[in-house]
């Protein structure tokens, strides 16, 4: 599809998604965005590093930033995922603070709105899952946060039933500046194609395995081949931290492998159009979490 851009009175900009773990960012975005970018599950800390989606309009480029929900950190990979949401505080141009409907405010809000305290970048609130409750306790909602906090606009939304997508579009682009278009029409994310396809395996193991098993994870693409057919060879190494959970991710007869390659197989050949040979390995790469050298060898700064 092309889009036919309106130069005159054209805006640009950068918005962070920010929230708690589990309030539906990724969901969020990958539906303004019309194609998943980031990984989504109803575990915890889903999301690790800063991921970006663009939406180009006629009026407007809007560059979405998901961060990794803001958390207490419990190991290194933790306080890396932190740093990479709160660094995008000072980096953009709107904030939209997401928050659950269907949960309390609690501490973990009150610490995000502590820190938001001190930006300078205007802050939306995005009341999501909206789809859950009933409309009549969606007002105290809001009430109970902006007696907390001084919103620029607050916008409830349902981000799994699109409800609402145009009223967060007008107020994000109410606070965007004229500017250019960064990217390309077409482009809709700035992830290399090694770290979508290793997140599209990892998506599939949270959905697979319970417990402490997808906080263990890491994946990493060792290799990506065109074929003499044009089909990819895509070799995928699945890294946990113990022996235990090795056996587990393979799984009796090496089934659950077996499930986790066909799903991801599925997701990778609709992103890259192309037929794809996945060749899935299990490997244990020792408390990987909180060591310094190895975060830095998978690309965690």
């Amino acid at each position: 599809m092309v889009i036919t851009v309106n130069t005159e009175n054209y805006k640009s900009g950068f918005v962070a998604v920010i929230g708690r773990p589990n309030v539906g960012k990724s969901t969020l975005m990958n539906s303004l965005i019309g194609q998943k970018v980031a990984i989504m599950s109803d575990k915890p800390q889903t999301t690790r590093n800063k991921i970006m989606g663009v939406l180009t309009q006629q009026d407007a480029q809007i560059i979405f930033i998901d961060t990794p929900g803001i958390h207490k950190p419990k190991h290194k990979l933790g306080e890396y995922m932190l740093r990479a949401a709160e660094g995008s505080l000072r980096e953009v141009d709107v904030i939209l603070f997401v928050v659950d409907a269907t949960a309390d405010l609690g501490p973990g809000e009150r610490y995000i709105l502590e820190n938001l305290a001190n930006t300078r970048a205007p802050i939306i609130l995005t009341v999501n899952k909206i789809d859950r409750i009933a409309k009549s306790d969606v007002l105290p909602i809001i009430k109970k946060y902006t007696s907390q906090f001084e919103f620029a606009a607050v916008v409830p939304i349902s981000a799994l039933e699109h409800t609402n997508f145009a009223g967060l579009l007008s107020e994000i682009k109410t606070y965007l500046q004229p500017g250019p278009q960064y990217y390309p029409e077409d482009m809709i994310t700035d992830q290399p194609e090694r770290l979508v396809i290793a997140e599209l395996v990892r998506e599939k193991v949270l959905h697979l395995t319970k417990e402490e098993i997808p906080h263990a994870i890491l994946v990493d693409i060792e290799e990506i081949t065109t074929r003499a057919n044009d089909d990819l060879y895509v070799r995928a190494v699945i890294y946990v931290e113990r022996d235990s959970q090795k056996g587990i991710v393979i799984g009796a007869g090496g089934r659950l492998l077996k499930d986790i390659g066909r799903l991801a197989r599925a997701d990778i050949e609709n992103l890259l159009g192309s037929k794809v040979y996945l060749d899935l390995w299990v490997k244990v790469k020792k408390d990987w979490r909180n060591r310094a050298t190895v975060l830095k060898s998978f690309g965690f700064e």
